[in-house]
C-alpha cells in the first residue's frame, strides 16, 4: 500500500466530514421546517439562514464522489452498484429537496407552499437517514463476490445496525440544524423553542449514541480489529455531545455548534479507521475490497494530489469567505439581514 493510496482514503474521509458538518445543518433546518416553524414567516426565517449556503455546502458530496471515481474507482464501482437504489432515493430527495424552496417561494397559495414545505422537511430528513443507512452498511458487510460485485437482499440493506445508524445520524443533523439556527436568528418564540427542543433531544440523542456504539460492537469487528482507537473515538463522541449538551444549557450558540459539530467530523473518523484497510467489508471472510486494490495507478494519484493540493485552498478561502460574507443574523419580523 502506497502513501498516494492512504492519502487518497483519508481526503476522501475529510470530503464527507465537510459534507456532513456543513449539510448537517442545511438537513436540520429543512426538518425545522414542520417540527418547530410556526406559520411561513418563521419558515421564511429558517430558510433565509440556509439560503446563501445550502447548494455550495452539497459541492463538497459532488467532490466526494469525483475523488472516489477517480482515485479509487473499484470502489466507486462496486459501491455505486451494489448501492444503486439508496443512492438513487438520495439523488431524488436531493433534487426535490433543492427544488423545494424555489417552487415554494413561487406558489401563490398557502396550499401548495405548504405542500414544497412539507416536501422540503422530509426530503431533509431521509438524505441523512439514507446515508447513515449506506455507510452502516458498508461497515458491517455485505455479500461480496470475489469480483466484488454485490448481491443483497431488502434485509442487508435494512437491518438493526443500519437503521440505528440511518436514525442516529438523522438526528444528530436535526440537532445540529437547531444549534446553527440558534446563531443565525435573533431572539424570541422561534428562538426560545429552539432552546427548549435542545434540552429535550441532547439526552435522546446520547441515547442514540449509547445505542450506535452497542450495535457496532455486535454486528462490526470494529472492536476486535482495532479495539483501542475504537473506544478512544465512541468515548470522544460521547463527551463531545455531553460538552455540547452543557455549553447549550449555559446559551453558549457557537461553541455548542461547533462542539456538535466536531461529533460529526469524530463519527466519520470512526467508520473510516474502522474501515480501513478496507472499502467495503465482505460478509465472507477473504471477499472484502481492500484499498490497496481498489485505487487508480500510482501516476494518476500523483497527478491527482497536485491538482487536489492546488485548487483546494482556494475552495476553502471562497467558502469561508461567503460564510463571512452572510455572518449576520436574521430578524424574523423585520425578515431581513
Amino acid at each position: 500500500m502506497t502513501e498516494y493510496q492512504i492519502l487518497w482514503f483519508v481526503l476522501i474521509a475529510v470530503l464527507f466530514s465537510g459534507f456532513f458538518f456543513l449539510e448537517g445543518f442545511d438537513f436540520g433546518i429543512g426538518m425545522s421546517l414542520k417540527t418547530l416553524a410556526k406559520g411561513e414567516t418563521e419558515e421564511d426565517a429558517l430558510i433565509r439562514s440556509i439560503g446563501p449556503h445550502w447548494d455550495g455546502n452539497e459541492v463538497w458530496l459532488i467532490t466526494a464522489g469525483g475523488a472516489m471515481f477517480a482515485a479509487m474507482p473499484f470502489w466507486y464501482a462496486s459501491l455505486f452498484s451494489g448501492f444503486y437504489l439508496i443512492l438513487f432515493a438520495i439523488l431524488i430527495c436531493l433534487i426535490y429537496r433543492g427544488v423545494s424552496f424555489e417552487f415554494r417561494e413561487q406558489m401563490r397559495t398557502v396550499k401548495f407552499r405548504n405542500l414544497w414545505t412539507t416536501i422540503s422537511a422530509i426530503t431533509s430528513m431521509l438524505v441523512p437517514f439514507l446515508f447513515g443507512l449506506l455507510f452502516t452498511d458498508v461497515v458491517q458487510g455485505m455479500p461480496l463476490d470475489v469480483h466484488g460485485d454485490m448481491s443483497a437482499g431488502f434485509w442487508d440493506y435494512f437491518n438493526v445496525f443500519s437503521v440505528i445508524g440511518g436514525v442516529a445520524l438523522s438526528l444528530l443533523s436535526y440537532v445540529h440544524g437547531l444549534n446553527y439556527a440558534r446563531l443565525k436568528i435573533t431572539s424570541g418564540s422561534l428562538h426560545d423553542r429552539i432552546q427548549k427542543q435542545l434540552k429535550v433531544l441532547y439526552p435522546i440523542l446520547l441515547i442514540g449514541e449509547v445505542a450506535f456504539a452497542i450495535t457496532l460492537f455486535i454486528y462490526t469487528d470494529f472492536f476486535v480489529k482495532k479495539p483501542v482507537i475504537t473506544v478512544v473515538l465512541l468515548a470522544a463522541i460521547v463527551v463531545l455531545t455531553v460538552i455540547a449538551w452543557t455549553v447549550t444549557l449555559k446559551q453558549k450558540n457557537t461553541l455548542a455548534f461547533i462542539t456538535l459539530g466536531l461529533v460529526i467530523i469524530v463519527l466519520v473518523a470512526l467508520l473510516f479507521t474502522g474501515l480501513f484497510p478496507r472499502v467495503i467489508v465482505g460478509n465472507e471472510a477473504g471477499m472484502s475490497i481492500l484499498l490497496k486494490n481498489a485505487t487508480s495507478t500510482p501516476y494518476t494519484l500523483k497527478w491527482m494530489t497536485i491538482i487536489s493540493l492546488t485548487a483546494l485552498p482556494i475552495v476553502l478561502a471562497y467558502q469561508i469567505w461567503s460564510f463571512y460574507v452572510f455572518r449576520d443574523r436574521i430578524h424574523v419580523k423585520k425578515m431581513s439581514y
